[in-house]
């Protein structure tokens, strides 16, 4: 079985008509968009739509290692509110010191602590042999609760002094293509790679295939499903490095059900909930789908912005009957 997962994993993968689901799906959900709003296909509309997917996008990207390895992170909506926090106050801390350059120290900071919280989730898994969704579901309120402990209840705001220079990060772009476009493509063309085509890859999803027999046949399940964690983390911090200059400030209301949207980005990518196989650029369809319908309930008018998360919540369901259809 982990030669047949390595086997699939390996080298050029053939394209199947399951794999283009998520593409097809999209790709519906763009022409319902030109039929309701001739606006949608504005370019400004669509800049708007796929810089505001790249936050998710990013950190689906990392929930592929982790689900397609047999876990489950329920974190990583409260883990943005965290890392941010922690950046924000980072930076306000060494800004004097360090003008401008406190952002690059601000964001490798980041970039720490979100590896870090990784680890810690991973190792409460692994180490601790807690259920993923219990484990995620405790250091959830944990980092919910510290963000909010550290703003006080309200929020902690980027200084002054620091919002332009990194408005760039966010507002701006590079030959017309915005930036968390681009940051986006780099973290899913590296994470595919590592998956399609690296020992750690196969292993990951002979990790998620069957957990005894990857152990039967020398892979060291923990450390596998343990670093997956950890890629998760260090993707939530990418997405906060973005995320800051857009609204300036971290809340402890900063994505909030964002787990609900990773999963179902996820799901919908093809990549199996009970791991095994994973599909990173369908994840990335995913996000984008979530999103498009996201901004074609706010043009439309036919259903109202606050039940988008009840949408997302619908999505997952028929995504999850699909593919137990399918199977």
């Amino acid at each position: 079985m982990t030669a047949a997962v390595a086997s699939q994993s390996a080298g050029p993968r053939r394209i199947r008509w399951a794999d283009m689901g998520p593409f097809i799906a999209l790709a519906v959900v763009v022409l319902a968009g030109v039929m309701i709003n001739s606006s949608f296909l504005s370019g400004t509309n669509i800049a708007n739509v796929v810089t505001r997917s790249a936050f998710v996008a990013i950190i689906a990207v990392g929930a592929t290692f982790v689900i397609s390895s047999g876990g489950l992170d329920l974190s990583v909506g409260s883990m943005m509110a965290f890392v941010t926090g922690i950046m924000i106050l980072a930076m306000n801390r060494l800004e004097p010191s360090m003008g401008g350059y406190a952002i690059v120290a601000g964001a490798g900071i980041g970039l720490v602590v979100g590896a870090l919280c990784g680890l810690l989730n991973g190792l409460i898994v692994t180490v601790g042999k807690i259920e993923p969704f219990i484990a995620t579901l405790g250091t959830m309120g944990i980092f919910r609760a510290l963000i909010t402990w550290m703003s006080d209840g309200g929020s902690i705001p980027i200084e002054r002094s620091l919002r332009e220079p990194y408005r760039p990060v966010y507002f701006g772009d590079v030959l017309g293509i915005p930036v968390p476009v681009i940051l986006t493509l780099v973290v899913v063309l590296v994470g595919a790679f590592v998956l399609y085509r690296t020992k750690y890859g196969r292993r990951c999803m002979a990790a998620g295939s069957n957990a005894d027999v990857a152990r039967f046949s020398g892979v060291s399940v923990a450390k596998v499903r343990t670093t997956a964690f950890v890629i998760q983390g260090l993707c939530v911090a990418i997405a906060a490095i973005c995320y800051i200059p857009r609204l300036g400030a971290a809340t402890p209301t900063t994505g909030q059900l964002w787990e609900l949207q990773v999963i179902t980005a996820v799901v919908i990518g093809g990549t199996a909930l009970r791991g095994g196989k994973a599909r990173v650029w369908g994840t990335v369809a995913g996000a984008l789908i979530l999103e498009v319908i996201a901004n074609l309930m706010v043009l439309s008018n036919m259903v109202s912005e606050y039940l988008v998360a009840a949408v997302q919540g619908v999505i997952i369901i028929l995504a999850m009957l699909a593919h137990r259809f399918i199977k």
